[in-house]
């Protein structure tokens, strides 16, 4: 097995282009139906200044590494001015970049830098929700009963005979009641107001017309910075149902709930939605938006991405899926059937900086099975049709850190419990290099970070994984890579499946099933993606599947995902691997003969591609997908 089907480096150098080119597709492209789009939580990426957080210089040099993975934007958290009680989700100054990351000049370069490099960015916006330092919430509080600005939020005097009963039995996301008593003026205990995440948090009254008019103006003030677009924060939940019912909790409010519940999935929010349309359509780019929706279904879900809308909305579904193929196919087909209903791409995720990082959600107390499911799951996520969001780590392999009271972190570090329970644990600073904390996050060896980092981290760092075959960190450049360049890969609105036995997923994607990237979002071709695109091109000389005839030689991918606990055997599907998530079996030395990968395409496939450590030995005219893999076929 050599090393070269690994090697998808980009050049680490802008690419060549005019002063004025800001945008990395033609204007009119809808490059977010099949782009990868990469999660930065700012605060742990990378540190410049050496304090210990991640901030926007630190995001700048790291662009090569960026570019190098392959991906085609990339969602920074939110960098707003905000005391920082819940991470920057609670934001004080919606037009002013917080001293704690750096400043409006940095951000300014840094979406210079990326566009240059034909990457876009996707800004986050919170507007369920401000700070309590908020200079809304602040004058008041401050004004007490009767200020006009108390009806831009959710007040209302307490039931009881002295109002000290909450005005309803609403609870928060984060624990405890939705509401919190303020004091007035003269120090007596005065109304309540809403919040359904921390009372640091107070819930906007999207009713109110001052919210809507001044959220439309922050937007056009970014978008007018060169934004791309934005992340929703709680989409779901702007709009509350008329008089605020009680609802007689049976338990703990959740985020994703499949009962009703009058606070979250109010229809009211998509008027909201339409109105934002208008003003990203204002703009060329085109500029999007992505919901943060949590909904009891994906039909619930496409409503946010009718054609007057938003642009994408998260798959929770998907995220939330058992390793179990049956779930998975289910979730899989209700997905692309409600995003067509609207003429819309699905998205695909598999965490972010509110959940449990898959690697160990898949585990179940083995973290070998879990980086092997996690894996998989990356190439059945990326052969499907549509967008996909990475969560930054996960391309390294990173586990969740369950034991962050030990090493001397937790909770506090970043306001208290988190989603659905502590989210700390998918948050810790990455490791970049070296072989003692903080592993190159911060500028000087042993210096500070915001989370300690596990010493166990050390051979997962980009710079122990970088160059390595069987890495984690080379499965997922080699996987963007052939992503971008293979004709049936990317944006596209179906798959067909083929016969599988339980345990089992194996469909066939061909060109003619929808285009590829809707717009041209392939940046400049590199040697790495020339190689992609060949090891795909040459790979056609199999029968195939399908019996259309429609796709070309090369111009059909096969994805079979084996969930079970051991090897399955499956008729050949023709053609040759591309790739696999089993880490590729060491060189024996000698040409070999062919057969130990049930291929008989020799000891790297067709052109050095890595597919040969995919599959194992089989009978005659059968390959054998090993226990809990993803493989990928040129067909």
């Amino acid at each position: 097995m050599t090393t070269r089907a690994h090697t998808t480096a980009r050049p680490d150098r802008p690419r060549t282009a005019p002063a004025a080119v800001r945008s990395p597709v033609r204007p009119g492209g809808r490059w977010w139906r099949g782009a990868v789009i990469y999660q930065i939580f700012v605060r742990s990426f990378a540190d410049a200044d050496g304090d210990g957080i991640g901030d926007l210089r630190g995001v700048r040099e790291r662009l090569p590494y960026l570019a190098r993975l392959g991906v085609d934007a990339v969602w920074l958290t939110p960098v707003y001015r905000s005391p920082q009680a819940d991470a920057g989700y609670d934001v004080s100054d919606y037009r002013e970049v917080d001293p704690l990351f750096g400043n409006l000049d940095e951000l300014r370069a840094l979406i210079h830098d990326l566009h240059a490099r034909g990457l876009r960015i996707i800004l986050d916006i919170v507007p369920n929700h401000t700070s309590e330092q908020h200079p809304w919430f602040r004058q008041a509080l401050r004004e007490g009963p009767g200020s006009p600005l108390r009806g831009r939020y959710w007040f209302r005097p307490g039931k009881g005979a002295h109002g000290e009963v909450p005005p309803n039995d609403w609870e928060s996301v984060f624990g405890g009641p939705a509401w919190t008593r303020t004091t007035d003026p003269d120090g007596t205990p005065g109304a309540w107001y809403l919040h359904l995440f921390s009372p640091g948090q107070p819930d906007l009254n999207w009713q109110h017309p001052a919210v809507r008019d001044e959220f439309r103006s922050i937007l056009r003030r970014w978008l007018d910075l060169g934004a791309d677009g934005f992340r929703i924060d709680v989409a779901h939940g702007l709009v509350k149902e008329p008089g605020l019912p009680d609802i007689a909790p049976s338990e703990q409010a959740r985020l994703l709930c499949t009962e009703y519940l009058p606070f979250f999935e109010q229809d009211g929010v998509h008027e909201i939605y339409r109105s934002w349309r208008q003003v990203l359509d204002e703009y060329p780019g085109p500029r999007i938006a992505v919901a943060e929706a949590w909904t009891p279904s994906v039909d619930r879900t496409a409503l946010y991405l009718r054609p007057d809308e938003l642009h994408q909305a998260f798959n929770f579904q998907f995220l939330r899926s058992a390793w179990d193929a049956g779930e998975l196919r289910s979730v899989i087909d209700a997905s692309l059937s409600a995003a067509a209903v609207v003429g819309a791409t699905t998205t695909w995720v598999l965490s972010n900086h509110d959940v449990v990082r898959h690697t160990t959600r898949y585990a179940g107390g083995d973290p070998e099975r879990g980086l092997r499911r996690a894996r998989a799951a990356l190439l059945l996520m990326l052969a499907l049709p549509g967008s996909a969001y990475l969560y930054q780590g996960e391309e390294l392999g990173l586990p969740q850190v369950t034991d962050l009271a030990t090493l001397g972190g937790g909770d506090s570090a970043s306001g208290g419990k988190g989603r659905e329970g502590a989210r700390e644990g998918c948050r810790v600073p990455l490791p970049w290099s070296g072989t003692e904390p903080p592993y190159g996050f911060g500028p000087e060896p042993g210096g500070p970070s915001w989370l300690p980092q596990p010493e166990s981290w050390a051979g997962l760092s980009v710079e122990a994984q970088s160059g390595d075959p069987a890495s984690t960190l080379e499965l997922y450049r080699s996987a963007l890579a052939l992503r971008r360049e293979h004709p049936a890969l990317g944006a596209g609105e179906r798959i067909r499946w083929l016969a599988a036995p339980d345990g089992v997923l194996a469909f066939l994607r061909t060109s003619a099933d929808g285009p590829r990237r809707d717009g041209g979002g392939a940046r400049a071709g590199t040697r790495a993606s020339a190689q992609a695109s060949a090891r795909a091109g040459a790979a056609g000389d199999g029968p195939g599947h399908g019996g259309d005839g429609e796709a070309g030689a090369g111009d059909a991918v096969v994805c079979v995902l084996n969930t079970l606990g051991h090897p399955v055997d499956l008729p050949h599907p023709g053609g040759r691997p591309l790739l696999g998530s089993t880490p590729p079996a060491p060189a024996s030395g000698g040409a070999g003969d062919g057969s130990h990968d049930g291929t008989g395409d020799g000891p790297d496939g067709p052109d050095g591609a890595d597919g040969a450590g995919a599959v194992e030995p089989a009978r005659a005219g059968s390959v054998r997908i090993p226990a809990e893999s993803c493989v990928w076929w040129a067909i």
